[in-house]
């Protein structure tokens, strides 16, 4: 596995590597993870190669990493069956070069919407149509490319990827539940019974978290998880809200399923796992009509969409579900009976099952003709 970022970071390409290595280790996979450093060379019993990486404005905690020689040193000592290119970018696209010429089939995992994230930084915004045609000439090279939703598949293909399918992602059921909801938790953000507004995520510009302020008339109260460099300035925006720092585990689980109402401000998500989270944890969700959550909110069956464009609709549809208990009850258990079946075995047996098996099994006739 080829990952553009793996642990310690948090973010959702480290997270699905993860769970994709949980999965094949639990299968009995031998398995080698290539990502930038620096970082444990280790995960489990699983060794980590950590490559060459730097670091770039806005995004210093993230390490990019670079092409390095030893990466197709590794892979051909390893001499692995297939290679999963997790969101390839820079690595990424130098592990795949490397796999071609080893004759090993890849799998490339397109996750991140780096064009769009790139256009709310001024020093980025005049390279979003280059990192396009990069990222489309990278994953038109992979044998098999997979995107989270409707939305991602159709952007591939629209620009001429090939052999493109959607694979969407799993939420940890264990972990993220109703039962978690701490009753004394909710007297302490909102000691007068107000509901309770959350979001969960990257506090940066391409997430869009200003919007919130949208939110500060209702009668609710708002509250933020995350960090990022555009904290401060938010902290300022939004004076109102309650700012939890980065949360993890089951205090992360007790905050979802202590919201009355979660929302995802963010219009370039490629599929936003934080909706699944508050789904799964029995919580009516608010998010964009663009993107990932296209797929996820079925508006008013577990959710409401708002339009990204149009001032005062984020708030139009919070105050729907703050003004309507009932029908917000009803919607979040629509929302949690939806996830029921997607666990991240599940989601990861697919893509073993279904996605490297085909892809090997095409190579193998590739390899049969030749």
């Amino acid at each position: 596995m080829v990952a553009e970022t793996f642990l310690p970071q948090i973010n959702g390409v480290a997270n699905t590597a993860r769970h994709v290595a949980d999965r094949l280790r639990a299968r009995g996979h031998d398995l080698l993870i290539i990502a930038p450093g620096p970082g444990p060379d280790s995960y489990a019993d699983v060794p980590v190669l950590r490559a060459r990486s730097f670091r770039t404005p806005g995004y210093k905690e993230y390490p990019v990493g670079l092409p390095d020689p030893s990466i197709e040193r590794a892979m051909a000592d390893f001499r692995p069956d297939l290679v999963h290119l997790a969101s390839p970018f820079i690595i990424g696209a130098y592990g795949l070069r490397a796999a071609r010429r080893l004759g090993v089939p890849t799998v490339a995992i397109f996750q991140t919407d780096i064009a769009g994230f790139a256009r709310q930084y001024p020093w980025y915004a005049a390279a979003d149509r280059g990192i396009w045609r990069w990222v489309s000439r990278t994953h038109s090279r992979a044998d098999r490319t997979l995107a989270p939703s409707t939305s991602a598949v159709d952007a591939l293909v629209q620009r001429g990827v090939p052999r493109v399918y959607r694979w969407g992602r799993g939420v940890n059921l264990d972990l993220f539940d109703p039962s978690h909801r701490d009753a004394e938790w909710r007297r302490e953000i909102s000691p007068d019974g107000k509901p309770i507004v959350g979001y969960v995520g990257r506090l940066a510009a391409e997430k869009k978290v200003r919007r919130l302020a949208e939110l500060t008339d209702l009668d609710c109260r708002i509250v933020i998880v995350g960090d990022g460099p555009d904290r401060a300035a938010l902290e300022n925006a939004l004076p109102t809200a309650t700012f939890l720092g980065m949360r993890r585990g089951t205090d992360l689980a007790s905050i979802f399923a202590g919201l009355d109402v979660f929302v995802h401000t963010g219009e370039h998500e490629t599929f936003c796992q934080t909706i699944q989270e508050a789904q799964a944890s029995g919580v009516a969700t608010v998010g964009p009509a663009a993107g990932g959550p296209l797929d996820l909110i079925h508006p008013g069956e577990n959710g409401l969409l708002f339009e990204p464009g149009q001032p005062g609709s984020l708030r139009d549809a919070v105050r729907t579900l703050l003004d309507h208990p009932t029908a917000r009850g009803r919607m979040a258990a629509n929302g949690l009976e939806r996830v029921q079946s997607r666990t991240w075995a599940a989601v990861v047996d697919d893509l073993v099952d279904r996605h490297y098996a085909e892809v090997l099994r095409d190579a193998a006739a590739v390899r049969r003709v030749a």
